[in-house]
């Protein structure tokens, strides 16, 4: 299943994701995974006023943020990906964020951005100097917690709330 985007006019930041999980694409709702902390990431770091359930991703909207991936298709782990997947995942996420125009956009993951930057100016978890159509760039760290770099939730909510933070 397609994940449906969640679109807003000139949001104040468009998080966007490498692509759908499993779950994810058998929901059809984006960070569903088990366990996935996500959710309670964006709320505890008050990016959301209000903890969502996945099933609640298209609410983003109501908060001024969008929510993307780099490529739609649904694999068990990034990896699984193709270049041409991800050269076209490229192209198609830089027109969006020129439709879209937020003044932020946030990868979720390290690797993401530096798939969308292939020789990125700095690498790991932050604000970015690079801008794209106008937006400023902030990595935070993926959110799985087969994420050896950033192994717990404490460790996530740092740089959630820095995301806050960069947007203010």
């Amino acid at each position: 299943m397609r994940l449906k985007d969640v679109v807003v006019e000139r949001p104040r930041l468009l998080l966007v994701g490498i692509n759908p999980g499993r779950r994810s694409g058998a929901v059809g709702h984006h960070f569903a995974g088990n366990g996935n902390p996500f959710w309670r990431l964006l709320a505890a770091a008050k990016l959301t006023p209000v903890l969502l359930d996945y099933e609640e991703d298209q609410r983003l909207a109501e908060f001024g943020i969008a929510l993307t991936n780099l490529c739609p298709r649904t694999t068990r782990t990034a990896a699984e990906l193709t270049r041409a997947e991800i050269a076209r995942g490229r192209a198609a996420l830089a027109r969006k964020i020129a439709r879209w125009r937020p003044a932020v956009v946030a990868f979720v993951g390290v690797s993401l951005y530096r798939m969308f930057f292939p020789r990125p100016a700095r690498g790991g978890a932050g604000a970015k100097p690079e801008t794209i159509s106008g937006a400023r760039v902030f990595v935070v760290p993926n959110p799985s917690g087969l994420n050896a770099s950033y192994p717990g939730f404490a460790h996530k909510l740092v740089w959630f709330k820095k995301l806050r933070m960069f947007l203010a």
